[in-house]
């Protein structure tokens, strides 16, 4: 029986890991399943390359199915091989990365396939929180390893590569000429299964871009890279892009580096990861404008929080708690989405937020760089919700709700609204009233902005708090 596996496969591997660095692990198993004449056929690695290596220096786990073999099929041995690279890798503190391209279960093999994809789901959940994992998406990756991509932290898309739990074709009044749901563009847009979509070659500079920003474990301390930029640098121009916040984060960043994730999805808000001073920073924004390339505005959007945004920040916050990540905020939000689809689920979203950031104990920064109301506001990392430390711009506002509907309420419909509505903006809604209560820790200027959160972070850098002691929460 040959033991050649399909070039494509390995040549994936090789891609994305430094030169000459992989090790495979396996590549003598085949199937021992006899039944539908299985033992005839040849099944060279089981139709998945296991094996590891380094990303810029750095030890990783990578497996990579082999559509020649089977279609790809999971059953026992590669499901085997895929258990023991994760249980290795979490004795050794290192990401898992795995390049998916199969047809799902081995139906030759039954409840052996079954078992197998329980036992894959199983690792999954015990190395969460504990090593980062990665999924990249090439050919077909449908049914029950939807489920894997979505027990990974994050998940790479080739632009030819199908996502799907059912085929388009059956879902009722869809097909895929008209809605091709499997598609890198739905469940990138449509869904946020996908946090980067892009051909070959570039998902491979992204992965390993995102595993040199990231912790090796959930007790990697060594999160600091050499830092070139002035730490006192004034970032002049960050007001004028301050709309699309993937912009002002650039500015605030490290040589302007910033890797957003789910970038094409709940697009009012921003999630990605930031340098500061040389540090990795977990970064979540709320943005008003889309810039293109030229810097024009291509989309706006309302000052609010949608159930799609809040389920986008939640996760990442929590992912970032669960490796020590501190977190940096962009505040501008004055209430919620109010559309029919938000309704139905944002009171839901809202409190997986506001728990998300209530419950992290990583250090927590704030800064409004706009308005601040209500709920809105205690949902995105205020100083009620245990923020470490808050700043405001110059100008911003923070507050219960806008000045003229706050007066409205509170007198009606009288002659002297107006003046009412000033009256309340400066004692109630400036960020100077909230400062002298307490609730921001100072007032700066938006090109001081860089220089300010550095210097918090640094000051939080040895925080410790300890939560209530409980098994996990529920939110």
């Amino acid at each position: 029986m040959s033991t050649t596996t399909n070039e494509s496969a390995r040549q994936r591997v090789e891609s994305l890991l430094d030169d000459n660095s992989f090790v495979e692990i396996g590549n003598l198993i085949t199937s021992r399943n006899t039944d539908f004449n299985l033992s005839s056929k040849d099944t060279p690695a089981d139709g998945v390359i296991t094996g590891y290596g380094v990303i810029g220096g750095n030890l990783v786990y990578v497996y990579s199915q082999d559509a020649s073999v089977l279609n790809g099929s999971i059953g026992e041995m590669h499901s085997k091989k895929i258990v023991n690279l994760y249980n290795m890798a979490m004795k050794m503190g290192a990401p898992v990365i795995g390049i998916i391209d199969s047809a799902g279960f081995r139906l030759e093999e039954a409840t052996d396939a079954l078992n197998a994809f329980g036992e894959i789901y199983t690792i999954q959940s015990k190395a969460s929180g504990v090593i980062p994992q990665i999924c990249a998406v090439f050919g077909k990756c449908g049914g029950g390893l939807a489920v894997l991509t979505e027990l990974a932290d994050f998940t790479f898309m080739d632009v030819d590569g199908k996502l799907f739990v059912n085929s388009p074709n059956v879902i009722a009044g869809n097909y895929t000429e008209k809605c091709d749901t499997a598609s890198a563009k739905f469940q990138s847009e449509e869904t946020g299964n996908a946090d980067v979509v892009a051909d070959e070659d570039t998902l491979f500079e992204k992965i390993r871009d995102l595993v040199n920003t990231l912790p090796l474990n959930n007790e990697d301390t060594a999160l600091y890279d050499e830092c070139s930029d002035d730490l006192n640098r004034i970032c002049d121009t960050i007001k004028d892009c301050s709309g699309d916040t993937a912009y002002a984060l650039r500015e605030i960043s490290d040589s302007g580096y910033f890797f957003e994730t789910k970038a094409a999805y709940a697009k009012e808000v921003v999630t990605g990861f930031i340098k500061l001073n040389g540090l990795t920073v977990g970064a979540v924004a709320n943005r008003t404008e889309l810039f293109d390339e030229d810097m024009k505005v291509s989309e706006t959007f309302d000052t609010v929080l949608t159930a799609e945004g809040c389920e986008k920040a939640a996760g990442f916050v929590k992912f970032c708690d669960a490796f020590s990540i501190p977190v940096l905020t962009l505040t501008n939000v004055t209430g919620f989405g109010t559309s029919m689809s938000d309704e139905k689920r944002l009171a839901k979203a809202v409190a997986s937020l506001t728990y998300a950031f209530a419950s992290s104990t990583v250090p927590k920064v704030n800064v409004v760089i706009g308005k601040a109301y209500g709920t809105a506001y205690n949902a995105m990392n205020s100083k009620g919700t245990g923020c470490d430390f808050v700043y405001a711009w110059e100008g911003a506002e923070i507050g219960m709700m806008d000045a003229t509907l706050a007066a409205k309420v509170m007198y009606g419909d009288s002659s002297d609204i107006s003046k009412a509505a000033e009256e309340y903006r400066a004692l109630q809604l400036d960020s100077l009233s909230a400062a002298r209560r307490g609730y921001v820790d100072n007032i700066i200027a938006p090109a001081d902005t860089r220089k300010y959160v550095i210097g918090a972070f640094e000051m939080l850098y040895t925080k410790r708090e300890e939560l209530p002691l409980k098994k996990h929460g529920t939110v």
